[in-house]
């Protein structure tokens, strides 16, 4: 009787779905997008994955080569028990740590129905073994016990890394607000749009910390409790009052430039965003009585285009190459000094490199693959990559407010541009991972289009020539020192040389004000 019900081919149809659902669910979910392995406050979710990986090890093995009888049956019915319960705990941990995504919520319900399904074929089966004599007896199910036997090595080895990321997510260093009282010292009224995104989010945390008078505009009401308070929210600017005092506008409002394919529909919606978003506040600054006095605009390093090794600041030029990432620079500069000679604001185009930040950006990209041992080169890896720590952007942001001398063009960028190549091996060596997989120029240039030719294939050698010579400071100049104080490589080191792992750094080295060391 068992053996017919185990060998149903209808069964084992609901266990392959079972399997691939699940599969599906760590990789898409826990592992690319929603990047459990670096969400601060993820330790206890990532411990009950752990557990109920391991506990699915255990029946995988059992069901694909064994039949257990008596007290060996009851044994695998409390296993399977104990695995309902893990189960439940983790629902309850998620929706008490993070906001599912509605295809894992989706996801999770599909793979409780097929669950119940599976259960309620093998429930008879499982009555025949607890009311046979204790023993076991081998069996084979052919190529489904191998299927069972992989899926058993598969999440012991998932929980394996689970349990190992639940512990560096203990020593990952949570950084306070970006200290800028030495910047912006005197209150400022700032109006920022963008809030609510990786940069904004940040601006406004550490404008607001350091006393600042704070309005953010947020697109979606729904991501407005992730800011810090006291802020000003508005999901409008038309909501902002005539009398309102306003000392600077940063705008950081646009689609992201690599959400997605650059179809002609995503390009358009890419320069749309930000000639709207500058026009609005063009609006905005007509109907203010008393005028700001400087815009900062976050415009990009695809201003100069795709270079070899030329080095760039700010007095050369791009615009008279064809790129898409050239023609939308263009467009977002050209707004943003429009909205200045007409009102007469000082205006900043920042033009920000890639942003290193373990919470969004490239970084948070590139994370899930080289962790897991899969990073390396595009292409040839000689292209170039400018880019800035996201603690010394912000500073770089106030800084701008702050000082009169910065106007038109200024490259947020760290003075220490690296090749892809050399990126990679960095970004290896700080998790402690080989980087070897090199992603071949057609497989992303057929895949990726425009995108990949010019974000990814592509690159300049830009340098923060205004910034530096205005006496900008960078707290984090070098890729490894950003490396380290995102993803707290610096612990290794100071275990290893017998150290608190969270003392401060010893004398004769500069620590990072803006990266205090607090543990999560």
């Amino acid at each position: 009787m068992s053996q017919e019900i185990l060998s149903s081919p209808f069964l084992w149809t609901l266990v392959s779905f079972q399997l691939f659902m699940g599969a599906f669910d760590v990789v898409f979910h826990h592992e690319l997008t929603e990047r459990l392995a670096w969400r601060a406050g993820a330790a206890n979710e990532l411990k009950l994955h752990a557990a109920r990986n391991f506990f699915y090890g255990v029946l995988f093995a059992v069901f694909a080569w064994v039949e257990p009888h008596g007290l060996l049956a009851w044994l695998l019915v409390v296993v399977l028990a104990i695995e309902i319960v893990i189960t439940l705990a983790d629902f309850v941990e998620e929706d008490l740590t993070r906001k599912l995504p509605a295809t894992e919520r989706v996801l999770h319900t599909l793979l409780a129905i097929n669950y119940g399904a599976i259960m309620a074929l093998v429930a008879p089966a499982l009555i025949d073994w607890t009311s046979a004599p204790t023993g076991f007896a081998l069996v084979s199910y052919g190529m489904g016990s191998w299927v069972l036997t992989l899926a058993s090595i598969g999440v012991v080895a998932f929980g394996l890394r689970d349990i190992a990321t639940s512990r560096r997510l203990g020593r990952l260093v949570v950084p306070n607000p970006v200290e800028i009282s030495d910047i912006l010292p005197a209150r400022n009224a700032v109006l920022v749009t963008g809030g609510t995104g990786f940069v904004g989010q940040q601006l406004v945390e550490a404008l607001a910390s350091a006393g600042h008078d704070v309005t953010a505009v947020v697109r979606t009401m729904a991501n407005a409790p992730r800011l810090a308070t006291p802020v000003r929210i508005v999901s409008s600017l038309d909501e902002i009052p005539a009398e309102s005092r306003i000392d600077a506008i940063v705008d950081l409002a646009g689609e992201p430039v690599a959400g997605g394919l650059w179809t002609k529909r995503r390009r358009f919606a890419i320069v749309a965003s930000r000639i709207r978003s500058a026009r609005a506040i063009e609006r905005l600054v007509a109907r203010l009585d008393a005028k700001p006095a400087v815009l900062v605009k976050a415009s990009a390093v695809g201003r100069y285009g795709t270079r070899d090794d030329e080095m760039l600041t700010e007095a050369d030029d791009g615009a008279s190459r064809k790129e898409f990432a050239v023609r939308s620079c263009l467009a977002t500069e050209a707004a943003a000094l429009r909205a200045g000679r007409q009102f007469g604001l000082r205006v900043v185009n920042l033009r920000i490199g890639l942003v290193l930040g373990r919470d969004g950006g490239v970084l948070a990209r590139m994370l899930p693959a080289f962790d897991l041992a899969l990073g390396g080169p595009f292409g040839s890896g000689r292209q170039w990559m400018s880019w800035i720590a996201l603690s010394d952007l912000v500073r770089l942001i106030v800084f701008a407010i702050a000082n009169p001398s910065l106007e038109g063009a200024v490259n947020a960028t760290a003075p220490a541009p690296v090749r892809n190549a050399a990126f990679a091996r960095a970004l290896g060596a700080a998790l402690g991972r080989p980087a070897v997989f090199v992603v071949p120029s057609a497989l992303l240039g057929l895949i990726g289009g425009g995108l990949a030719r010019e974000l990814l294939l592509g690159g300049q050698r830009v340098l923060p020539a205004k910034a530096l010579a205005s006496g900008f400071v960078f707290g984090k100049p070098t890729l490894a020192a950003a490396l380290a104080a995102e993803l707290a490589t610096d612990y290794r080191e100071r275990v290893r040389e017998g150290r608190s792992p969270l003392e401060t750094p010893r004398s004769g080295t500069t620590p990072d004000a803006s990266v205090p060391l607090r543990p999560v």
